[in-house]
């Protein structure tokens, strides 16, 4: 399935109209109508496909991709949070720090937003 007819297919079950899911994600309703276009030349860019996920109720993964189960997750993972990692390098950060026990990880953590150049940073869960 074409990403236009995922886009076209989460509108369509959240209930939503063009002009609807438009006004939920701040853009005009042309643009929702480029996206579900089936010459497919116009795509939202990865923030609002986040955005698009979350307004209709469906994965991430599986709007930007066509893989998985169209429902957004139950596990407590908001899709805009999913993310996609191409880096090897920070695969196998990402894999090692799954694999740590919660106090190394909060160390790790502070190690690198301690390095890291100055954005807002996430509420910790829990903390």
């Amino acid at each position: 399935m074409k990403l236009s007819t995922r886009i076209r297919t989460a509108r369509v079950r959240a209930g939503m109209s063009q002009a609807d899911l438009a006004g939920a994600l701040g853009v005009s309703r042309s643009a929702v109508g480029n996206w579900e276009s089936a010459k497919g030349r116009v795509f939202p860019s990865t923030e609002r496909l986040s955005e698009l996920a979350m307004a209709t109720g469906v994965s991430y993964e599986w709007l930007a991709t066509g893989r998985g189960a169209p429902q957004a997750p139950s596990d407590g993972i908001p899709a805009a949070d999913a993310e996609f990692v191409d880096d090897p390098v920070e695969r196998r950060l990402l894999e090692a720090f799954r694999a740590c026990n919660e106090q190394f990880k909060q160390a790790i953590l502070t190690v690198l937003e301690a390095q890291a150049p100055q954005r807002p940073r996430r509420p910790r869960p829990g903390g």
